[in-house]
């Protein structure tokens, strides 16, 4: 029987014994929330996650198909090192929970006038690579900038993504530190631009033109010190076996053992401030905890969707203007045609062409469509119907009828119909995710995939870092610093964690003890782990 300050909590997927106060709550179990859950459990703090939705990942989703649970949400992992961290900081060995294969091709690439390209972990074969299919010119200007995009990512990664705080003093010093480093950059120009320079081939300026679309924005946007997410994908790209879903769900079974609670099927309706603490109300229950970390878009909090008394917690300038969204096919089926890598990227015929749409608010009509095919690569493969991710960029705030998601269906399958790759059976509209669709999962945003759009040159210093405006609430997410991808989520909750420890530590040397004139010294940072690693 539950004592008298436990009340038995009945949700979609959750019933139990569960304490209505904690230390802190985190809202969101999206991959920051839940690497801040584990971190925090780590550290000896009492720590509940409500979630919204049924399973853990937020955007790491699934849905069912034929062959079993296709992702439908990110595929690509790189940075692996940010999760060996993760889980060494904890006392664990990634490899103990999850297993990643490294990917022999980093991405194959189709354009329509037949030319094939991969991009490889060895930047020699890759090299070799595009000398055979563009020739000698190309590869050397590929050459170059794979040593441009190197540089700009060692030179950032500490000022920048590494940092909780990045600041434009803390980055001028930098630059000025480093002969060359301002030329590198390309200051005051969008990455389109730039890459016209690097490469006369424009198949070349095309393809790393993409690279922008990783972070939810336009290559005609976006600042040209994007260039680096090549280095990051150069670097080395890994399959999840059992599928990307299988990392989140790892992380959330570590922070179960360390003591983190999860309810999920929980809805936050709102969340007050009462003093020092906070009051967050679900459709359920009420609960309340001394800190509170939220993994949703900041936009969510800055619209008032969360309540008046974190209306102020970040600024509009921080979540506006809004990145792009997608049109997600996830499927199973028997695929016909042009030979697949686990990420294959077929080109639109004009480059930019789909950008200009997309910023008109439209679905682009000439569009590059990403293709995952989750099985290539297994060991076991299923050896009748494969499972496939596609993927489209769509404006963000798009809404559409019923009619309208069927010919977005039919554009992505003639698209692809124009390479020779067909399908049977053949998917239907049930199994395409709009951004209508992705507003309605993740509320207030839009449907924007990647919190505030990369847009403008200063854009990585307006986004919203862990702190903000509310004492005691904090960020973590793709929507928060340093920015969006999974890699950059999973950093963000290490942002988190270190402000909240920083700040308990602050506060408990404020509390009087019983010993006239002492302080008290007790805290998270101080107390018990269950092992001596650190919790960050």
């Amino acid at each position: 029987m539950c004592k008298s300050n436990w009340t038995v909590l009945v949700s979609k997927s959750t019933i139990g014994c569960m304490s209505l106060n904690s230390d802190v709550i985190v809202i969101g179990a999206g991959i920051g929330g839940l690497a801040t859950a584990l971190r925090l459990a780590h550290a000896g703090l009492s720590v509940r996650v409500l979630e919204r939705h049924a399973t853990p990942g937020g955007k790491i989703r699934t849905v069912p198909s034929s062959a079993g649970p296709v992702d439908a949400g990110p595929t690509v992992l790189t940075m692996k090192h940010v999760f060996d961290q993760l889980f060494a900081d904890v006392g664990e060995q990634l490899s103990d929970h999850v297993t990643l294969h490294p990917l022999p091709t980093l991405a194959r690439h189709y354009w329509r006038d037949g030319t094939c390209l991969d991009l490889m972990p060895d930047i020699s074969q890759s090299i070799a690579n595009i000398t055979q299919a563009l020739g000698d010119d190309a590869a050397r200007d590929y050459a170059r900038f794979a040593k441009l995009s190197e540089r700009l990512f060692k030179a950032f990664d500490a000022p920048m993504m590494q940092a909780a705080t990045p600041s434009m003093a803390t980055l001028t010093a930098k630059v000025l530190s480093r002969t060359g480093l301002i030329k590198d950059m390309t200051p005051h120009m969008s990455l389109d631009r730039a890459l016209s320079r690097h490469f006369k081939d424009p198949r070349l300026a095309q393809l790393f033109g993409r690279y922008a679309t990783y972070v939810g924005g336009s290559p005609k946007g976006s600042p040209a010190i994007l260039s680096l997410i090549a280095h990051a994908e150069a670097a080395g790209v890994w399959r999840v076996e059992g599928g990307f879903h299988t990392l989140p769900r790892a992380i959330e079974a570590l922070a179960t053992r360390r003591g983190a609670s999860f309810l999920y099927g929980t809805d936050v309706q709102d969340v007050k401030k009462e003093g020092a603490d906070f009051v967050v109300n679900t459709q359920y229950e009420t609960f309340t905890a001394n800190q509170i970390v939220f993994n949703g878009d900041p936009r969510a909090l800055q619209t008032g969707a969360l309540g008046a008394d974190l209306k102020s917690a970040v600024a509009q300038k921080s979540v506006e203007p809004r990145s792009l969204s997608a049109a997600v096919l996830s499927f199973a089926a028997r695929a016909t045609g042009p030979s697949l890598a686990h990420h294959t990227v077929f080109f639109g015929d004009t480059p930019n062409a789909e950008f200009d749409a997309l910023h008109e608010g439209r679905l682009p009509t000439d569009a590059t469509l990403y293709v995952c095919a989750e099985d290539q690569g297994c060991i076991h493969p299923n050896t009748t119907e494969e499972r496939f991710e596609i993927i489209l960029n769509a404006p963000a705030g798009l809404t559409q009828t019923v009619q309208e998601k069927h010919a977005c269906l039919t554009y992505i399958l003639q698209r692809l119909r124009q390479f020779g790759l067909t399908f049977d059976p053949i998917p239907k509209a049930d199994a395409l995710t709009m951004p209508a669709d992705f507003d309605q999962m993740f509320p207030a945003s839009q449907g924007a995939l990647y919190g505030r759009s990369p847009a403008g040159m200063t854009a990585a210093f307006k986004r919203p870092t862990a702190r903000t405006r509310v004492p005691g609430l904090y960020l973590t997410g793709g929507g928060a610093h340093p920015g969006a991808g999974v890699p950059m989520a999973t950093l963000s909750a290490r942002h988190a964690v270190a402000a909240i420890m920083a700040d308990r530590t602050s506060q408990s040397k404020l509390v009087p003890t019983d010993t006239p004139g002492g302080t008290s010294t007790g805290s998270a940072m101080t107390a018990p782990k269950p092992s001596p690693s650190s919790a960050l």
